[in-house]
């Protein structure tokens, strides 16, 4: 596979990454460089990851996988981006501050949320007998680079926002749920 046709998957993987990174810091007061940078790193990681395990896991497993993914990375979302939204709808306090997904269980839930479709595409290049330790180190250092982007244009739009950000953080992550799961639907 030659390296344009890499760097256009790894930018379409990369796609969810950057909106869960741009809705998220939209809905934090503050975006420190610890926050994005941990964050980038583990989006970017588990974008890594995700092919190599597709690419290891083989057909039988990757099947059984793909039957379903789509709705866990769209309960997942729903259920981060419907807390969200539930939140700022329920709170009055124009101080209070947005869900944080730069840590914890959060952080993981997401960045698993986002790479689902990278374990199809590793099973893909298995096929394709594609170079897959320079196809996964394309996909996780684009989704790195996409995520830190979503952060800084995030931080600068939820600035203008003020209190809606967190509405609007949350709905952009049910958006994609929702997204994810009538691509696999229809």
């Amino acid at each position: 596979m030659e390296f344009l046709s890499l760097f256009f998957v790894a930018l379409s993987l990369s796609a969810d990454c950057f909106a869960v990174a741009l809705s998220g810091s939209i809905s934090m007061r503050t975006v420190s460089r610890l926050r994005a940078l941990r964050t980038s790193l583990a989006f970017g990681f588990f974008q890594f990851l995700m092919p190599v395990l597709g690419w290891l896991a083989g057909r039988t497993i990757v099947e059984v996988i793909s039957a379903y993914d789509h709705w866990v990375a769209f309960a997942l979302l729903a259920f981060v981006g419907g807390r969200m939204v539930w939140q700022s709808l329920r709170e009055r306090d124009q101080e209070t501050l947005g869900a944080d997904i730069t840590r914890g269980f959060l952080l993981l839930t997401l960045s698993v949320a986002t790479s689902l479709d990278a374990l199809a595409v590793g099973l893909s290049f298995a096929f394709l007998q594609v170079d897959i330790v320079r196809a996964s180190l394309t996909i996780g250092i684009v989704a790195f680079l996409a995520t830190a982007i979503g952060f800084l244009l995030g931080r600068k739009v939820g600035k203008m926002l003020g209190r809606g950000a967190k509405l609007v953080g949350g709905l952009v992550l049910l958006g994609i749920g929702v997204s994810i799961l009538l691509t696999h639907i229809l």
